[in-house]
Parts: C-alpha cells; sequence; structure tokens
C-alpha cells in the first residue's frame, strides 16, 4: 500500500527525532552487576568502627572479671594448703617448730612437701600459683606475730597470703586486701 500523495504531489516523510542521553551519572556496569557507591562505603565502615569501639571496653572487663576469679581460686588454693598444713601438724603426723604455731614457715614448704615420721611426705601444693594481677609468683604473707594491717611479713610463719597488686578490682575493693 502506497501512502496517500498530499496536496502539491509530495509525499510526506515521518521525521525521527534523536535526542542525545548523556551516561555521565550512570555507573558503567559490567555484564549486569552493581556495586557502592562511596557514600555507602562510609556509612558502613563508620557504623563497624562505632560496634568496634563499643566492644573493646566490655572486652577489658571481661579479662579483668577472669583475672580476678583466677586471683580468688590461687588464694583459695594457697589458704586451704596452709589450713591442710596446720591440721596435720597438730595431728601429729610431722614436727614444727614451736614458735610456728604449726602454720607452714613458707609458701615453698607447701610445695616441696615435709617428711614424716616413717618416711612419708606430705605436700599440700602441687606449686607456688603465679598472681595473675602482678605476673609474679611472690605474694605478700602474713604470720600470726604481724599486725593484721602489716605489709611487711615478720618470718615467724605463713598464716595468710594476699596479692602484692596495688590495684582495683572491679567491685572497689583492693586486690590486696581480698
Amino acid at each position: 500500500m502506497r501512502p496517500p500523495i498530499a496536496a502539491g504531489g509530495m509525499v510526506p516523510v515521518p521525521v525521527l527525532e534523536m535526542k542525545l542521553v548523556s551516561n555521565s551519572n550512570r555507573r558503567p556496569s559490567a555484564a549486569g552487576s552493581s556495586g557502592f557507591t562511596l557514600m555507602e562505603l562510609i556509612v558502613a565502615t563508620a557504623i563497624l568502627a562505632i560496634l568496634t569501639m563499643m566492644a573493646l571496653p566490655l572486652a577489658r572487663v571481661t579479662i579483668q572479671r577472669q583475672k580476678e576469679k583466677q586471683l580468688r581460686r590461687d588464694l583459695w588454693e594457697m589458704r586451704d594448703a596452709i589450713d591442710r598444713y596446720k591440721d596435720a601438724a597438730e595431728q601429729g603426723k610431722f614436727q614444727t617448730k614451736v614458735d610456728t604455731m604449726n602454720y607452714p614457715p613458707d609458701l615453698e614448704t607447701l610445695a616441696k612437701g615435709v617428711e614424716a615420721q616413717g618416711g612419708k611426705k606430705y605436700r599440700f601444693l602441687r606449686s607456688i600459683p603465679t598472681d595473675p594481677m602482678t605476673n609474679s609468683k611472690e605474694w605478700g604473707l602474713r604470720s600470726m606475730q604481724d599486725d593484721p594491717d602489716s605489709d611487711s611479713w615478720g618470718e615467724q610463719n605463713v598464716f595468710d597470703v594476699y596479692s602484692k597488686s596495688q590495684g582495683t578490682a572491679l567491685d572497689g575493693t583492693k586486690y590486696k586486701d581480698w
């Protein structure tokens, strides 16, 4: 079918309009994949940084709480060994010096053991524990003759042990007062 002829014998021709489209606002894509904008990456990084900063104090408190738990366990273990030594001495299982009041002369005696009559050896500690607050095997010692608030040991016997750490616990008490 032929297009109708207009007056004057001319055939109308359709006009095609072409627009130039700028691709400057579009991201290039490879095979239909898309990425993140710079702003999205900055926001995600900021959120991760905030979450990390919130987790650090919690981790520090958790570590301190674990050290405090270990300190309490070590103090209990040594105090229990002192009590078992005193009980065994009072039962006459081995000889002690008169002025010691049946308490051990030092912590090494609890770990090395005491020879009893008949060749039997009594040990009360496997080893002297390490103070988790000072990372040292050196503990504060008190004898029966010492003042309760004294920081110096009279070396007569070991009645009690305490940490030499000057730090403060999570509950506000001093470690040396435990």
